[in-house]
């Protein structure tokens, strides 16, 4: 095998005028798919990123710009499914930095803020669980569920079970799923309750043989969504596996989630169908949704709720951050398990510091990925100069995503503080305007300050521990 291997590699090479060959393709290659790459419209450091790593890795390059480069999903809205939903806005009442933030949520998303009767916050996946499963049980019409990961455990069977007692009663029950997130789920898990008339969606499923077409596998559906009946509805930052579910492992993650009511619910409702119709490409199912939503109901609690992802160029989520963060009269707190901040979000953190504001930031202490700590790490320093408290969460993994601003804003979802989730993934958070919903959130943060000991300046800066890795991740930070 060896001696065939020296003879083809002698034989290419002895090819009359193969280098001149070579290096013309090469040359059209790197152009041809610079012009691309330029044509794009991303941010000069990522695009500057890309050419770098196709001209220094031939071919090579390529394919991995193939499978995990930018590109742009192109899906038809749903917006006359969106009048026959219902969902008359309404500009909440307050100051005028509270109409604007409304006013950019609805136009970069298409959702106008709407209100809620009821907000619960959910610590960890215990109580959302136990939360979920009681409000599956109270089904009667439909269980809608989208979720990024999924896994085949006692988490996830008992869940299934109770989707599959529904189903047998009646209740139409759809679940998507994310195709790489829920990757481990075998086909046989949710047999019964599809024999038993549930429906299963996969989100962006592999299609490696369609040589034609660019894969998926960047572009996935980070949401967790759940309505039941168009009356009560989940988001936030909880999956359905047990690595978060703390009843059974003591390890497992810190997160947060939510459970609404009232007419916020209309939004996320419209948020799945979207989803599903895009990822099933069936819309015969849009009518029936509309009908059994439950007439509009207002709510004491101004709520909004943002969705982004790379079918639309707005980056809305990151947006309404660096928003909120830049109307802040007295603090601003950020949670967030992946701290990979652009240039306006670190701007608009450094300037609420140096303004004289309460501006912080908890993060884990060691997340599931080193090199995205290590590039968060790289960010401590100018932070910590403007005046930006740092915290580290540990020994458990900090999931939790979420803002809050002042007294009366909260900002709770999926997204996490980075490029991916601002521009590749499809993430869904809730903007609430209420002291109520913002003071629980922020009796909760206060408690994380005690697992979460304070990044100082004096901390280990050792060139091959600390400083070269965290330069090394920082290099990379436009393509995590």
């Amino acid at each position: 095998m060896y001696d065939f291997l020296q003879h083809a590699w002698a034989a290419f090479w002895a090819i009359p005028h193969i280098r001149p060959y070579l290096t013309v393709g090469w040359i059209a290659y790197l152009f041809g798919l610079g012009i691309y790459i330029v044509l794009q419209k991303r941010e000069p450091v990522a695009t500057i990123s890309w050419l770098v790593s196709l001209a220094a890795l031939p071919y090579i390059g390529f394919f991995i710009y193939y499978l995990l480069g930018p590109q742009k999903i192109r899906r038809h809205r749903l917006r006359r499914s969106r009048a026959r939903v219902g969902m008359p806005g309404e500009m909440p009442a307050g100051d005028e930095d509270a109409r604007e933030l409304a006013r950019l949520g609805q136009a970069t998303t298409g959702l106008p803020p709407s209100t809620a009767q009821r907000v619960d916050l959910l610590v960890d996946g215990a109580a959302t669980y136990d939360a979920l499963l009681e409000a599956v049980a109270a089904a009667t019409d439909h269980i809608h569920l989208e979720y990024y990961i999924y896994t085949p455990d006692r988490s996830g069977a008992a869940l299934r079970d109770a989707l599959l007692e529904r189903a047998r009663a009646g209740v139409t029950v759809r679940l998507l799923l994310d195709a790489v997130g829920s990757s481990k789920m075998p086909g046989k898990f949710f047999a019964e309750l599809l024999a038993a008339g549930g429906e299963l969606a996969w989100f962006h499923p592999m299609r490696f043989g369609r040589v034609w077409e660019r894969p998926w596998l960047n572009l996935r559906t980070h949401r967790k969504i759940v309505v039941i009946d168009g009356r009560i509805g989940f988001a936030g930052g909880i999956n359905i596996t047990d690595d978060e579910n703390d009843r059974l492992r003591e390890d497992a993650y810190r997160d947060l989630h939510l459970r609404i009511e009232g007419d916020a619910v209309r939004a996320l409702q419209l948020v799945f169908v979207e989803d599903w119709a895009y990822a099933t490409g069936n819309r015969d199912f849009i009518g029936g949704v509309a009908r059994a939503m439950p007439a509009p109901a207002h709510g004491p609690i101004p709520a909004q709720v943002l969705t982004s992802g790379p079918d639309s160029d707005w980056e809305a989520i990151h947006r309404l951050h660096v928003g909120a963060i830049h109307s802040a009269k007295r603090r601003a707190w950020l949670v967030t398990p992946y701290f990979v901040p652009g240039e306006a979000a670190m701007m608009a953190l450094t300037s609420a510091a140096f303004g004289g504001l309460d501006v912080r930031l908890l993060v884990p202490k060691q997340s599931d990925s080193k090199l995205v700590t290590y590039a968060a790490r790289s960010y401590f320093d100018t932070l910590l100069a403007a005046g930006v408290k740092v915290y580290e969460y540990g020994p458990r993994m900090l999931h939790t995503k979420a803002l809050l601003v002042d007294d009366d804003m909260a900002l709770i979802g999926s997204a996490n503080f980075d490029s991916r989730s601002f521009r590749l993934n499809f993430e869904v958070c809730l903007l609430f305007r209420d002291a109520g919903v913002a003071g629980d959130l922020a009796k909760l943060i206060e408690g994380e300050f005690a697992h979460a000991p304070r990044v100082r300046d004096d901390r280990d800066r050792s060139l091959l521990r600390a400083r070269l890795p965290e330069a090394f991740a920082r290099l990379l930070a436009p393509l995590l």
